[in-house]
C-alpha cells in the first residue's frame, strides 16, 4: 500500500509540474504576441517581390518608411538608392525640427557620425598612392610635432593601417565631448594629448577607436600641411562630387542641418565635434550614395587597388559587431552575403542622429539611410532587409536586430509570464497555509534586480536601448514587476492569517 502510495504522490507531482510547464508555456507565447503587436515588432516583416522593377519598389518603401517611422516615432529620415552603378532615387520624410515644423528636404546637410570614417579611409589612401605614407609605418614617423602621452604599451608599435582597422589599441574616445557651431572649443591635438592613451597592446586586437581615426586626422595634418577639413575636401568630396558636404558647419548656412532626437525623443541641437576624421562629417544622402558609388566603379581619387584593400578584412575577430557583421577593414565593415557577395558598410551614431550606408561592389548596388533620431536601428534593419529581398542577395547582417526583436518580445513575455505564475502560486500558498519556498534567495533576487534597473537608469547611453528603442521600455518595466512580485512573496507570512 505504501509503494503504490508514493508512485500515486510521484504520478500527481509530474502531472503538476507538466500542467505548470505547459500553461507557463502558452502563457509566455500569448504574452510575447501581444508585446509584438503592441510594440510595433509585427509590423516590421513585410514582404517585396525580389526583382520587382523600380517604381514598386519605391511605393512600396515610400509606405515602410511612413509607417515604420511611426512605430519608432523618427522625425525625419533622408534616403538614396544606388541600382545598377548609378543613383536612381533619393527621397526625405519627416521633420528637420519638429517644434517649428521645418521640413527635411533632399538638400539638407545632416551629420552623418561614424560614416566619416569611411570617408576619412579614402584621405588616408590618397596619400598611400602619392607616396607620402606607409601603411606599415609607425605613426610615430610622421608625427614630428605632436606626442604621445605616457601609457603602459609602446606607442611606437602603431602603424597607420593599425588605426584604420581598429586594431591599434586606442580607445573609443569621449564621444560626448560637443560643442555648439560657433562656440569655442580645443583643437583636435589637444584632444589627442588627453585621450590617445593606449588601452592594449597595439596590433593584438580589434578595440573600435573613436580617437585612433582623430589620431590620422594629426598625420594627414602634418603630411600636408594643410588642415584636414581643407585637405578633404579638395581632395576627395570636391573629386568625387560632394558638393554639398563639409566639416564645417556654422549658423548662417541654409539649409540648416535638422535637429537631433534622443533614445528619450529630447530634441539635440546641432554640434560640433573638437576632432573631425571619427565623425565629424555633414552631408546629404546623396552626397553618401555618390561617395559610395565612387568605390564602385573607376573614380578620379583611388585606384581599383586601393579600393579593394579598403575592403578586404583586415580584423575577423570584431568582438560584439560580429554579430551582423563578418569583419573590419580600413573604414569599412565586410560582410560576405548569404550568396557569397562581397558587401560593404559602415554606419554612425551620435547623441540624436542614427545613419547608415551599404553596398554590394559586384551589383553595382547601395542605400544610404540618414536618419536624425537615435532610434532607428531598427527601422534601418527593416529598410535593409527590404531592399536586400528586392535586390535578391538575398538577406545583410543587420536584419538580425528584426530577430532580435523576435527573441527579446519572447524574453519579455516569459519574465511577465514568470510574474503572474508567481503571484498565482503566492495566493495559493496563502490560501492552503503553505510555506513559501526559497524567501531569501527570492528578496536577493529582487534586489539584485532593483541594483540592475536603478543602474541602467544612470546610464547615459545603453546598447541595449539603441537597439530595441522601444522593447527595451517593456524589458525595465518587466523586470521591476518580476523585483516586485519577487520581494513580496518574500515577505509573505508563513502560515495563513485566522479570520474571526
Amino acid at each position: 500500500m505504501s509503494v503504490r502510495r508514493d508512485v500515486k504522490i510521484k504520478n500527481t507531482g509530474l502531472i503538476r509540474s507538466c500542467w505548470f510547464w505547459l500553461c507557463y508555456t502558452i502563457l509566455s507565447i500569448l504574452i510575447s504576441l501581444l508585446i509584438m503587436l503592441f510594440s510595433g515588432s509585427l509590423k516590421i516583416k513585410r514582404n517585396i517581390q525580389t526583382g520587382a522593377d523600380l517604381e514598386e519598389f519605391k511605393v512600396h518603401i515610400d509606405e515602410r518608411i511612413t509607417l515604420l517611422m511611426k512605430v519608432y516615432k523618427i522625425p525625419g529620415c533622408s534616403i538614396a538608392l544606388v541600382k545598377d552603378g548609378r543613383i536612381v532615387w533619393t527621397e526625405a520624410y519627416g521633420y528637420a525640427d519638429v517644434a517649428s515644423g521645418r521640413l527635411l528636404t533632399v538638400d539638407t546637410p545632416m551629420s552623418v557620425q561614424s560614416i566619416t570614417k569611411s570617408v576619412t579611409a579614402w584621405g588616408v589612401m590618397r596619400l598611400v598612392e602619392k607616396g607620402l605614407i606607409d601603411l606599415e609605418a609607425p605613426l610615430s614617423q610622421y608625427l614630428k610635432n605632436w606626442e604621445f602621452p605616457q601609457s603602459d604599451y609602446p606607442a611606437e608599435n602603431i602603424t597607420i593601417g593599425q588605426l584604420l582597422s581598429h586594431t591599434a589599441g586606442m580607445p573609443l574616445g569621449d564621444f560626448t565631448n560637443v560643442f555648439a557651431p560657433g562656440e569655442d572649443m580645443p583643437s583636435n591635438r589637444e584632444v589627442m594629448t588627453s585621450e590617445a592613451v593606449l588601452i592594449r597592446e597595439p596590433g593584438t586586437g580589434f578595440s573600435y577607436s573613436n580617437t585612433g581615426y582623430n589620431l590620422l586626422e594629426l598625420m594627414i595634418e602634418e603630411v600636408t600641411g594643410r588642415s584636414f577639413p581643407d585637405y578633404m575636401l579638395n581632395e576627395i568630396l570636391l573629386p568625387l562630387g560632394l558638393e554639398t558636404a563639409t566639416f564645417n558647419i556654422d549658423t548662417t548656412i541654409v539649409p540648416y542641418p535638422p535637429t537631433g532626437y534622443d533614445l528619450k525623443e529630447k530634441t539635440v541641437p546641432v554640434y560640433l565635434y573638437p576632432s573631425k576624421a571619427s565623425g565629424g562629417l555633414f552631408a546629404t544622402a546623396q552626397d553618401i550614395a555618390r561617395f559610395v558609388l565612387a568605390g564602385l566603379k573607376e573614380n578620379p581619387v583611388l585606384s581599383t587597388g586601393s579600393i579593394k584593400r579598403m575592403y578586404q578584412a583586415e580584423s575577423k575577430k570584431i568582438g560584439i559587431y560580429g554579430l551582423v557583421f563578418d569583419g573590419y577593414g580600413f573604414g569599412h565593415y565586410i560582410e560576405t552575403l548569404p550568396n557569397g557577395l562581397l558587401s560593404i558598410s559602415h554606419g554612425g551614431q551620435g547623441n540624436g542622429i542614427m545613419t547608415h550606408f551599404q553596398a554590394v561592389p559586384e551589383t553595382g548596388d547601395a542605400i544610404v539611410i540618414l536618419t536624425n533620431s537615435q532610434r532607428s536601428w531598427p527601422f534601418i534593419a527593416c529598410i535593409l532587409r527590404d531592399w536586400a529581398q528586392w535586390r535578391a542577395f538575398p538577406s545583410v547582417g543587420m536584419e538580425k536586430i528584426i530577430w532580435g526583436h523576435y527573441v527579446m518580445s519572447g524574453i519579455i513575455g516569459m519574465l511577465i509570464s514568470s510574474c503572474l505564475m508567481m503571484i498565482i502560486g503566492t495566493v495559493m500558498a496563502f490560501c492552503q497555509g503553505k510555506r513559501v519556498k526559497a524567501r531569501l534567495l527570492r528578496a536577493i533576487t529582487s534586489l539584485i534586480l532593483l541594483g540592475i534597473l536603478i543602474w541602467c537608469a544612470c546610464q547615459k547611453y545603453l546598447f541595449i536601448t539603441s537597439v530595441f528603442p522601444v522593447l527595451s521600455m517593456w524589458l525595465g518595466y518587466s523586470v521591476l514587476i518580476l523585483s516586485v512580485a519577487l520581494f513580496s512573496s518574500a515577505l509573505f507570512p508563513l502560515r495563513r492569517l485566522k479570520v474571526f
